[in-house]
């Protein structure tokens, strides 16, 4: 297994309701290292440019106005095999499908208000990374 990085955003609905400590301790437990972590909250067009990949889909508009309604936490985790280590504790996208225990079940409203979000993939995680964190050495 490969020493690997994930963008991780604790999303509106997670940070108004109280759940980033919990979140984060989560992560903690689960082996992840806190690389870098600052909250912010969205503009219009750093959301539209992150999630640009879903801008032909029904529900972009929505999820644009969700992720700016309130900050949010961004942070980048480390260690290995990240990314497919994070999936697995924060479960399926949609909450109701998500297994006990994992961070959707627990936090989320819905399955747009899903709690978290997090790179799918080494070359996804770049890119999301150099999107919130640009210029910033991480070592």
């Amino acid at each position: 297994m490969a020493l690997e990085r994930t963008l991780s955003i604790i999303k509106p609905n997670a940070v108004e309701d109280g759940h980033t400590g919990a979140i984060l301790q989560r992560f903690e437990q689960e082996g992840f290292r806190v690389v870098a972590m600052r909250m912010a909250h969205l503009t219009r067009a750093q959301a539209e440019g992150f999630y640009a990949v879903h801008k032909e889909r029904p529900f972009f508009a929505d999820l644009v106005q969700f992720m700016t309604r309130s900050r949010v936490v961004l942070i980048v985790l480390e260690r290995e095999d990240a990314i497919a280590h994070y999936r697995k504790v924060i479960g399926a996208t949609d909450p109701a499908k998500a297994e006990p225990g994992t961070i959707r079940k627990l936090y989320a409203k819905s399955l747009q208000e899903n709690a978290v979000h997090g790179s799918d993939a080494v070359e996804t995680a770049r890119f999301e990374i150099g999107w919130f964190f640009p210029g910033h050495d991480l070592a």
